[in-house]
Formats: structure tokens, sequence, C-alpha cells
């Protein structure tokens, strides 16, 4: 399949892209551009969808987000806010004419994408929400039950390390690895392209906006759009997996309230089904796609 990247310019610096399948804009079916998850994580782990582009006709556009993996690096706290990254989307969009265009989010890139939505662009001609959350406090209410069903060992690091400021313990991040390995990617070993990215994570970026998985203290601890979903008139594919960090009682609360919205819980998998079941997790989105462009 070809491949072509470049970057495309955002405020005074630039965010880098890839295309797979041939060049964006340019016809052939709508393109469907990745919003990965983070906050400042690159795209690597979500590679492949780039599968979702063979056979010609499609194009998969992936990006690094302002601040980490091949786009510009930049100390800049007052930039790690939500609108940052919602004009990052109208960015890209707009310099590579991808319009209409499906519009992929996963963890993160889906309150971004959510964010993106409300505010009513034109030529989106669907929605995938994988792994999706709608409200901050929701998920780390859940987040808080599934540490509690750790090791009892595994919880009191993680609870001690926190404590005292020391998250950048080797102990800290093993105990860490414990819930990842449940919640995140059940995979073993973990594929490459995961490792690559999760090794790339800006610690600052997600800091600033995030925290930590069952503590959130940054910008989006309060975020929650879940009231707004109605507002949403698009096709909208969920995914999410069986053993989740976004569980279900995360995800049911988008499926209901987004109209028609179709839901597809995949048995074997924790965040990453695409990884973890990838070629059932390609049949249903490439299904999806193609059931919103026959009608």
């Amino acid at each position: 399949m070809a491949v072509t990247e470049g970057t495309v310019p955002f405020r005074g610096f630039h965010t880098w892209y890839q295309a797979v399948g041939g060049s964006p804009g340019r016809g052939g079916k709508p393109p469907l551009l990745v919003v990965n998850g983070g906050p400042g994580c690159p795209h690597d782990y979500l590679q492949d969808l780039a599968l979702l582009a063979e056979g010609g006709g499609r194009t998969v556009v992936f990006y690094d987000q302002f601040g980490c993996g091949r786009s510009a690096h930049q100390d800049a706290p007052a930039l790690w806010v939500m609108d940052t990254f919602v004009d990052e989307i109208a960015a890209v969009r707009e310099t590579l004419g991808l319009d209409p265009v499906h519009l992929y989010g996963h963890s993160f890139g889906t309150q971004v994408a959510l964010e993106y939505m409300l505010g009513k662009p034109t030529g989106v001609a669907s929605l995938v929400l994988a792994g999706p959350l709608s409200s901050a406090p929701l998920y780390q209410e859940e987040a808080r039950r599934l540490k509690a069903t750790l090791p009892a060992e595994v919880q009191e690091t993680l609870d001690r390390h926190e404590a005292a400021g020391t998250v950048d313990d080797e102990e800290y991040v093993g105990a860490t690895m414990a819930y990842y390995r449940r919640f995140l990617c059940r995979t073993d070993p973990w594929p490459h392209h995961l490792v690559r990215s999760l090794a790339q994570v800006r610690e600052d970026v997600y800091a600033t906006m995030w925290g930590s998985e069952w503590n959130i203290t940054g910008n989006l601890k309060d975020w929650d759009v879940t009231d707004r979903l109605g507002e949403l008139d698009v096709p909208v594919l969920v995914t999410s997996g069986r053993y989740d960090v976004t569980t279900p009682a995360v995800v049911r609360p988008i499926v209901e309230g987004i109209p028609g919205a179709e839901w597809v819980l995949f048995e074997k998998s924790a965040h990453l089904p695409s990884i973890e079941e990838p070629e059932h997790y390609r049949q249903v989105v490439a299904g999806f796609l193609s059931e919103v462009e026959a009608d």
C-alpha cells in the first residue's frame, strides 16, 4: 500500500501525519482520520488500522498530536488543553482536504472527537468511538473500582508511591503494569508498536491534562459531555472490550445518549481490540463504514 508522510502547519508549529493507501482528499471512498489516545502519546499503537486501506479506495490518515511523537514538541503547558487538540483536527482536515471524512477516536481521542463533533463541523460522514468516555469523573470512579481488583500488594505499592510523589520509581512503574496488562492490553507479549507508543508518552502533557488512570488531577478532571450526546447527528459506532478500562458502566451512557449508536463489545479484549482481536475488529469497522457509504 502507498504511504505518504508530511506535516500540517499548526499554531506556528507543525503536526506530522501519515496517509496509508494513497493521497488523502483525492476522491474515492471517504478517508478515515484516526485520533489516537493519550494525551501526550503518539499514534503508533493504532497502526493495525492501516490495513483498513487494503483493497484500495480508502485512505487511512494517522497523525501524532501536537507535542508528541514526530510532531512539534514544545514546553508550553498553556497549550495542553482540550481546545488545542480539537483545533488540530480542523487543521489536519483543512490542509489535507478531508471532506468528507470518517472520524475515528480512541480513548482520549474519543474525548477530542466528541468535542470536535459537538462543534457541528461539516463533512463528517460517520464517527467511530473506540474505548470511549464522555465523563472523566465516571471514568475515574470505574478505574478506582478496577484498581481495587488488583492484588493487595500491588495496590499498596501504587498507593504508597502516589502518596510520596515517587511515581517515577521503578517499583511504581512495575505495579502499574499489573493494571495495564489486565485492562489496557491482554496480549502477551505486547507488540512492538504498542511498546513504542508507551515509551514515547510525554509525561508532562499527560500530567497536565490527566494525572493517573485512577486519580485524575489535570485540567480534564471535571470534563463531562454526557448531557450533550443527543446533539450528535451522524452515524456512530461504539467499540469496547470486555476487560476494558472503559467499562460497560462508562460506555453505556454514551450508547444510550447518542441517537442510533451501535455498540460492539469484543469479548477477548481489554482497551485495544485493534491489537487483541485485529481481524475481527477491522471487519466490524470496515462493515460499519461500508454501511454508512451505502446509505
